[in-house]
C-alpha cells in the first residue's frame, strides 16, 4: 500500500495495466504501448476497470506512433455506452489531452484502433472525491 491508498492494480507495481490504481485521494492509469492491428476502428482495449465508490475527476492523454496519412481512433465508454468519440483522418496524431469526469460505480473502458499497425498508449490522472 501507498500513503494509505489501495494496491495498485495488476502485477507491475509501476501501475501498467488495464486497471485504475489509487494512492490516497489521487488516482492513475496507465496502459503502457499496445500496438493494434490496424483494422480501421477502436477494437483494442487499453483501460477497462470499475470506478468504485468515488467520484473521479482528472485527465487522460493518450500518444500513439501513428504517422500522417492513416486514421486514428479512440473511444472512451461508461458502462459500455460511448461518452466520447474520436476519428482522426489522414494526419499525424500528436499527444492528446482530455477532461474527464467518471461518475461512482461505472464500468470505464478505453479503446483504440488504426487503419494500419500502430501503437498507442493512454494515461489517466486524476482526483478521487470520497
Amino acid at each position: 500500500m501507498f500513503g494509505g491508498g489501495n494496491p495498485v492494480s495488476g502485477a507491475n507495481p509501476a501501475g501498467i495495466s488495464q486497471g485504475l490504481n489509487h494512492i490516497g485521494d489521487h488516482a492513475y492509469a496507465q496502459s503502457g504501448s499496445i500496438e493494434n492491428a490496424g483494422t480501421g476502428g477502436p477494437d483494442t482495449t487499453l483501460l477497462k476497470f470499475n470506478s468504485g465508490s468515488s467520484y473521479i475527476v482528472g485527465k487522460m492523454d493518450f500518444a500513439t506512433t501513428n504517422t500522417a496519412g492513416h486514421d486514428t481512433y479512440l473511444d472512451l465508454l461508461y458502462d459500455g455506452q460511448k461518452v466520447m468519440e474520436l476519428k482522426e483522418s489522414n494526419s499525424a496524431i500528436v499527444p492528446m489531452r482530455f477532461d474527464i469526469f467518471i461518475p461512482p460505480q461505472t464500468n470505464v473502458e478505453v479503446k483504440m484502433g488504426f487503419n494500419s499497425t500502430y501503437k498507442g498508449s493512454v494515461m489517466i490522472s486524476a482526483r478521487v472525491y470520497r
